[in-house]
């Protein structure tokens, strides 16, 4: 499992609008792609960050899947959120990779 993180600096002026069109936009646009399983919205808490700051995560099956997304949608995507939100927003992006998840038992168990 691959997950696309957006982490994405947000003006407090908009903050309300941006998670609003988050929800009810952005992330059902992503998601109609079919490239991406799921996603999470996070805030994000950081020393020295004083804007508020929220991750998004779209889980795929492969890097196929993302690549695709890459070429085929996320330019559009963007250009959407840079048109409503201009600079009032900052985004980067990175790959994780699920290396394990889950519960660990305790070894003398």
């Amino acid at each position: 499992m691959l997950i696309y993180n957006v982490t994405v600096c947000v003006d407090r002026a908009v903050e309300f609008e941006w998670n609003r069109w988050m929800l009810d936009e952005h992330v059902r646009e992503v998601l109609a792609t079919g490239c991406f399983k799921s996603f999470s919205l996070l805030r994000v808490e950081a020393d020295g960050v004083e804007d508020p700051t929220y991750s998004v995560q779209f889980r795929c099956a492969s890097k196929s899947d993302l690549d695709r997304y890459e070429s085929d949608h996320a330019p559009a995507l963007r250009a959407k959120s840079l048109e409503r939100f201009g600079e009032k927003t900052l985004a980067f992006r990175s790959l994780l990779y699920t290396v394990a998840e889950g519960h660990l038992k305790n070894p003398d168990q």
